[in-house]
């Protein structure tokens, strides 16, 4: 029951009921990342007429986290690329790092020095910098 009402509710968790829905009715299969994300767009490749394009998106295999769609999926999503990776024989780039999570808000999250939330000491002032005063 608890995943029931997580469907219809929490749309950052996996997709709604209506996600799934309008999928089910509309979307066109078209492949599977190595995270398990699944990428639709709409049946048959039809060109949205509102938007002048053909829609397309993903369902995302855990949390909804943009950051973990692989550069060849991005750029069929952005419309970078008319033909999906699945499609083609896509090879990354060398410059092309792998996927690494959002870690924005972990513990594991890039702290610059002189954070509030690192142990290290702020650097001092080198005498560079005068410090606004609204009495000036």
């Amino acid at each position: 029951m608890r995943d029931f009402i997580i469907q219809i509710f929490a749309w950052w968790h996996k997709a709604t009921l209506g996600t799934r829905f309008n999928t089910w009715l509309r979307g066109e299969f078209v492949g599977e990342d190595e995270f398990g994300n699944r990428y639709y767009r709409t049946r048959g490749g039809a060109v949205d007429r509102d938007l002048g394009f053909q829609r397309r998106w993903v369902l995302f295999s855990g949390p909804a986290e943009a950051s973990t769609i692989p550069p060849g999926w991005w750029g069929w999503m952005h419309h970078k690329v008319d033909t999906p990776p699945t499609e083609t024989d896509y090879k990354p780039h060398e410059w092309q790092k792998p996927h690494q999570p959002n870690l924005t808000g972990t513990a594991a999250a890039y702290r610059p020095p002189g954070s509030t939330l690192t142990p290290e000491r702020r650097p001092r002032v080198t005498g560079d910098y005068e410090a606004w005063s609204p009495d000036a």
